[in-house]
């Protein structure tokens, strides 16, 4: 029998459980819809996975997660790269490329207590873990009364945590835990209007090398056109605003009719301001729906917040 040889794609991930279950997803698409492809994934340990006692904003932000894969995508060692959208910074490297982004899953947090109990009924001095500020700010301003403490590590590791004890309850998003299958059954899905997610949350990014044409047209059949525009309009915000781990930020787009409707915001990482606005338009307009609202909310006092976090290098 004639051996037919197939063509090797390399998926370059992250080796956290979600992560490789992200990565796993991929390659069953891509095998799916390309009988000649053999995809094989290579797990590669960025600095955001190996250094765990600090928060993000600290080490410097939340492009650790993905540095070394784009490095290995740059030097040609992994042929393609699955990311959480959430963990990409606003620009890309030059050289690479978003060349597709599969329909999103839930993009909403959920909340995880001790004994089920949702937000408003928390009582007083509840411990709840979390690394992200723009999770603090929100829960600082819906109930100043709680205690937000550092939480990092995956998913596994900040629900084993809550359940010892070391925090009353912590948020996580919706998104992984419904990949993983690992829901509990004590949790309350927070509504997004007023715990606005994450920028990108629940949407895998497949990012390329840019001129690598064979590889984006083998990814491109795994593109669903309504999640990337609305992610387009979030991750347009998150550029303008000259957003990163250091900033409580928080977008989140909408498709209906051909326009993207994107609710946004910036917050005091205490919770005790929170700046907030809505904006709409085309979907062909996407990155101008996300900078108009940037640069509003800036006006409406989102530069002031900037300026006492220290961050600088905000696009003009």
């Amino acid at each position: 029998m004639k051996t037919v040889n197939k063509m090797l794609l390399r998926i370059g991930t992250r080796g956290s459980a979600l992560a490789l279950w992200q990565a796993e997803w991929v390659k069953a698409q891509l095998e799916r819809q390309w009988p000649d492809l053999q995809v094989d994934l290579i797990p590669i340990k960025t600095s955001g996975d190996r250094i765990q006692d600090v928060s993000l904003a600290t080490i410097g932000g939340k492009g650790l997660f993905v540095k070394e894969i784009e490095d290995a995508l740059l030097s040609g060692a992994v042929d393609i790269a699955v990311h959480s959208v959430k963990d990409l910074p606003g620009d890309m490297p030059p050289g690479l490329t978003l060349s597709a982004m599969p329909e999103r899953e839930d993009p909403r947090d959920v909340l995880i207590s001790k004994n089920g109990q949702p937000l408003t009924q928390l009582p007083i001095g509840t411990r709840v873990g979390t690394s992200s500020l723009r999770r603090q700010a929100l829960l600082l301003h819906l109930h100043p009364g709680l205690h937000v403490e550092l939480l990092r590590g995956n998913v596994d590791t900040r629900l084993r945590k809550q359940r010892e004890g070391v925090v009353d309850a912590t948020i996580l998003a919706a998104a992984g835990l419904k990949r993983l299958g690992l829901m509990p059954p004590n949790s309350q899905i927070l509504d997004e209007n007023e715990f606005l997610p994450a920028i990108g949350q629940g949407a895998l990014g497949i990012e390329t090398r840019a001129d690598d044409t064979q590889v984006i047209m083998r990814v491109r059949p795994l593109h669903h056109e309504a999640t990337a525009v609305a992610v387009t309009a979030e991750r347009a915000f998150l550029r303008c605003m000259g957003g990163s781990c250091r900033t409580p930020l928080a977008a989140k787009g909408n498709i209906e009719n051909n326009m993207v409707h994107l609710t946004a915001l910036i917050a005091s990482p205490d919770g005790t301001k929170v700046i907030r606005g809505e904006q709409s338009g085309l979907n062909n307009a996407a990155e101008e729906v996300g900078s108009l609202l940037a640069e509003r909310l800036l006006a409406q006092g989102g530069e002031e917040i900037l300026r006492k976090l220290g961050n600088v290098g905000r696009d003009p």
